[in-house]
């Protein structure tokens, strides 16, 4: 009979919430109304969902290379994912990508869509 330890099962538990949290991002790809949407979604759960995989592998796989590797993939996933989440969302404002009906707000509605930023 094999012995999990307290690590091993919270190893798990993070690698399993974070696969979960990629897949509602995966979800929210197919069902949100606009562009705008989609990019939030995926960029907050997507970033998460990797962080908590990270984490997780950290704590089944133990040692000081694994961590200075995951650490530093864990501080360039919440470095990057902001920029290129703002980068999606500015190139479908900028080609024009409509907002969804249920939106009330274009705070960017007098901005210029093709020039400037």
């Amino acid at each position: 009979m094999a012995v999990v330890t307290v690590l091993e099962l919270l190893g798990h538990v993070l690698t399993t919430t974070g696969t979960a949290l990629v897949a509602v991002a995966a979800l929210g790809l197919i069902r949100l109304p606009d562009a705008y949407n989609r990019a939030n979604a995926v960029a907050k759960a997507a970033a998460l969902g990797v962080v908590c995989v990270l984490l997780g592998v950290l704590l089944l796989m133990p040692g000081v290379f694994t961590a200075v590797v995951l650490g530093l993939g864990v501080l360039l996933q919440l470095v990057t994912t902001p920029f290129a989440a703002y980068a999606a969302g500015r190139s479908a404002y900028r080609s024009g990508a409509p907002l969804a009906r249920a939106t009330h707000r274009d705070d960017l509605g007098g901005a210029p869509r093709d020039g400037g930023w």
